[in-house]
């Protein structure tokens, strides 16, 4: 099958956006139906689809459906379906500590992703503009913080679950391909007394399983300092520590909302910079155009021009 009509040019000329929120999707057994918001190319078909999962924050809605759009909006002008959960953690839902299904968030988070692609049909009826569109065997999935380590369960990478010491392993083989946005690293003496009392599961997160293709982002200012020991470099662990083919994306002077990719005028990104958080969008969009369509020379051309010349924006190694 041939990609369709975006090409590289698509990064100067972009589509008008159909955005549609909240689509709901049905869950049985979980707390409460899953809701996501989906934002779509006016045109085009056999769009290739982004399952998006949200960090945790101090803001109210930006941990939901309803953030993200400089990622969001940026990925789906350019060709790209995205779909945006919001998972049980979001505080928009603030959900009692014993409601059924509020626990292990970690877990549920990725069983959100599944569940949206085991209801694909369900959101085209939702969303008729749709319907007929979407490619179905070019998914990939995206995640900030603790939405990259969502992101890393669905690639592949397993961990033990505290409760009951089982080897969790959720990866799911429709997707294709992933970025992981200023992600967790490694567990055991790189995690704070904190993290590994709030975030047990972090203890044990392993990487070497993890072999579907991503592109790992990681500020070079990101201490991250109440998850761990370690400094910035912990977020380089998914790279590191996982098998190839994978690429990293060191990005200068950037801290954990690398430049602002989690909404318009965040007050809690500490790091505010347009041109880094579209820095951010495009090398990522860039990225998974190539690995969803081998060939495609948009990762190579958006690494020279953002990486290159007197002021580079960041370094890409790759494996």
């Amino acid at each position: 099958m041939s990609a369709p009509a975006y090409t590289t040019d698509t990064l100067h000329s972009p589509t008008p956006v159909l955005s549609v929120s909240p689509v709901v999707l049905p869950a049985p057994g979980r707390a409460v139906d899953l809701q996501v918001r989906v934002s779509a190319p006016v045109t085009g078909s056999e769009l290739p689809v982004i399952l998006l999962s949200h960090g945790l924050g101090f803001s109210n809605n930006l941990s939901s459906l309803n953030g993200y759009a400089p990622l969001a909006n940026f990925w789906a002008a350019r060709g790209f379906v995205v779909v945006q959960p919001t998972h049980l953690d979001s505080r928009t839902l603030n959900l009692e500590p014993d409601a059924p299904g509020a626990v292990a968030h970690w877990r549920t988070r990725a069983e959100d992703m599944t569940r949206v692609l085991d209801q694909l049909h369900l959101i085209e009826d939702a969303v008729p503009q749709l319907a007929g569109r979407l490619d179905r065997s070019r998914v990939a999935v995206a995640g900030h913080s603790m939405g990259g380590h969502t992101a890393s369960l669905l690639l592949g990478a397993r961990l033990t679950d505290p409760h009951d010491g089982t080897t969790v392993d959720l990866a799911d083989s429709r997707i294709k391909a992933g970025v992981l946005l200023a992600a967790p690293g490694r567990g055991g003496d790189a995690l704070t007394e904190f993290a590994a009392e709030n975030y047990s599961f972090f203890l044990t997160t392993d990487f070497s399983t993890m072999k579907t293709p991503a592109l790992v982002v990681a500020g070079d200012k990101d201490a991250s300092a109440f998850l761990t020991v370690s400094g910035p470099d912990w977020h380089t662990d998914p790279y590191v520590l996982s098998p190839g083919p994978k690429s990293l994306l060191t990005v200068f002077d950037a801290e954990h909302g690398l430049g602002g990719i989690s909404g318009y005028d965040v007050a809690e990104t500490t790091d505010e910079n347009p041109e880094r958080a579209a820095a951010v969008a495009t090398l990522a969009w860039a990225y998974l155009r190539s690995e969803l369509y081998p060939g495609d020379s948009a990762w190579q051309t958006a690494r020279e021009a953002l990486t290159a010349g007197p002021n580079p924006f960041g370094r890409v190694e790759s494996k």
